[in-house]
C-alpha cells in the first residue's frame, strides 16, 4: 500500500493546486482580453488532447515497462502549465498553459492507475478507493481555498467588463503563484514510488485490438461509452444553479458538497467492492446518476440542489475508483496500462458529444431536456451493466 499512499498524496496536492485557480480561469481569460468563445476553445482543445493521450501513454508504459517515470513526467507538466499561465500577457499564454497541463494529465493517468493496480493483489477496490479519497479531498481543500481567496480579494462582485477586470490581474497572478507550491510538492512524492511494471520483454511493440480484450471487458467498455454520451459537463448543473439565483460563492459551495460526499464514500465503497464484487456497485452508481439527473431537471429550490449535489457525489464514489479496479481485474497483466488508458480515452472522447448534445437540448428544447436525457442514459447503462458483466 506504500505506492498507493504516495500516489494519493501526489493527487491530493495536485488537486489542491488545480482547484485553487480553476474556478477563476474564465475571469483570468477575460482579464487578458479573451471572451466566452476563447474560453470554450481553450477548454475544448485542452480536454480533448488529454483524452486522446491516455491510451497512448498507457500503451507506452506497457512497452517500456515504466510507469513511474511517465507519471512523474505527466504531473510535472501540471506545474509547468501553471508557470506559463502566470507569465501570460494575453489569452494565448493561458491557452498554452492549459494545453500543457492537460497533456500532462493525459500522460500520467493510465501509468499511474496501472501502478496502483500492480501495487496490490486482490484488494484493488480498496486501493483505488484510498486514491480517489485523497484525490477528492485535495479538490475539496482547493475549492475551500478558492472560496477564501474570492472573499479575501473581494472577487464576489467582480465586474466582467474587460477594462475593469484587468485591474485584478495582479491578484490572479498571485493566486497562480501560490498554487504552484502544492503542485511541486506533489511531484516530489512520486520520486519515492517503487516501479511495478511487468509484462512483455522490454521494448516489444504492443498493438491493441479486439482479440486481446476479454469479452466481459469489451462489454463493459461499450456500456461505459454509451453512458458517457449522456454524461454532459458538470457546467450544465452549475449553470442551472446560477439560473435559479445562486451566487458565485453558492455555486462553489455546491461543488464543495459534491467533492465532500465523493471523498467520504470512495474508500468504503471501494473496499465493499472487494467483498461483494464490482458489478453491483457500478450498477447502483449508474442508477444513482440517472435518478439524480432526472430529479435535477425538476429541482427548483436551493435545498433540493444541495441534496442532489450531495447524492451526485455518491455516484462518483460508486463508479470512479471501482471502474478502474474492475478494468485492472479483467485486463491481462501485459496490457494493463494500455486497457486502462483505452477506457479513459473512450470516456474522454464521449464527453465532447455528450456536452454538445446537452447544449443543443438546452438551447433548442429546454434545460430539463438536458438532464432527462442524461438520466435516461444513466438508467440504460445501469441495465446494460447487469447484462454484460
Amino acid at each position: 500500500m506504500f505506492n498507493v499512499i504516495l500516489t494519493g498524496l501526489t493527487s491530493f496536492l495536485t488537486d489542491i493546486s488545480t482547484e485553487m485557480f480553476y474556478p477563476l480561469i474564465s475571469l483570468y481569460i477575460v482579464a487578458l482580453g479573451g471572451g466566452p468563445e476563447i474560453i470554450g476553445l481553450i477548454e475544448g482543445i485542452a480536454e480533448s488532447l488529454a483524452s486522446l493521450l491516455k491510451v497512448f501513454s498507457g500503451n507506452i508504459s506497457d512497452m517500456i515497462k515504466k510507469r513511474k517515470i511517465l507519471a512523474i513526467f505527466g504531473y510535472s507538466f501540471s506545474v509547468i502549465g501553471k508557470i506559463f499561465m502566470y507569465f501570460a500577457s494575453g489569452w494565448g499564454g493561458v491557452f498554452t498553459g492549459r494545453v500543457i497541463d492537460r497533456i500532462g494529465k493525459g500522460i500520467r493517468t493510465a501509468p499511474r492507475d496501472a501502478l496502483i493496480a500492480e501495487s496490490v493483489n486482490e484488494k484493488r477496490g480498496r486501493a483505488f478507493g484510498i486514491h480517489r479519497t485523497m484525490d477528492t479531498l485535495g479538490a475539496f481543500l482547493g475549492v475551500l481555498i478558492s472560496l477564501y481567496l474570492i472573499n479575501r480579494f473581494e472577487l464576489l462582485s467582480i465586474e466582467t467588463n474587460k477594462n475593469t477586470i484587468s485591474n485584478y490581474l495582479p491578484i490572479f497572478k498571485y493566486i497562480i503563484l501560490i498554487s504552484i507550491i502544492p503542485g511541486v510538492l506533489g511531484v516530489l512524492f512520486l520520486f519515492f514510488v517503487k516501479e511495478t511494471a511487468t509484462g512483455l520483454p522490454l521494448g516489444k511493440k504492443i498493438i491493441l485490438n479486439l482479440k486481446i480484450i476479454p469479452k466481459k471487458l469489451r462489454g463493459f467498455l461499450l456500456v461505459t461509452l454509451i453512458f458517457t454520451f449522456g454524461n454532459s459537463s458538470n457546467q450544465f448543473l452549475l449553470l442551472k444553479a446560477k439560473n435559479i439565483g445562486f451566487s458565485i460563492i453558492s455555486v462553489l459551495t455546491l461543488y464543495l458538497v459534491y467533492n465532500l460526499t465523493y471523498a467520504l464514500f470512495s474508500y468504503p465503497l471501494g473496499r465493499l467492492s472487494d467483498r461483494i464484487g464490482r458489478k453491483w456497485i457500478i450498477v447502483l452508481g449508474y442508477l444513482i446518476y440517472g435518478i439524480v439527473y432526472i430529479s435535477y431537471a425538476f429541482a427548483k429550490t436551493s435545498l433540493s440542489l444541495y441534496t442532489l449535489f450531495a447524492i451526485y457525489g455518491l455516484y462518483m464514489a460508486f463508479t470512479e475508483g471501482v471502474e478502474k479496479a474492475l478494468i485492472s481485474d479483467l485486463s491481462p497483466p501485459e496490457f494493463k496500462g494500455s486497457l486502462i488508458g483505452l477506457h479513459a480515452t473512450l470516456v474522454g472522447i464521449g464527453l465532447f458529444p455528450a456536452s454538445l448534445i446537452g447544449g443543443l437540448l438546452w438551447q433548442y428544447i429546454s434545460p430539463q431536456a438536458t438532464f432527462i436525457f442524461g438520466g435516461i442514459m444513466g438508467i440504460f447503462a445501469s441495465v446494460g451493466m447487469i447484462l454484460v458483466i
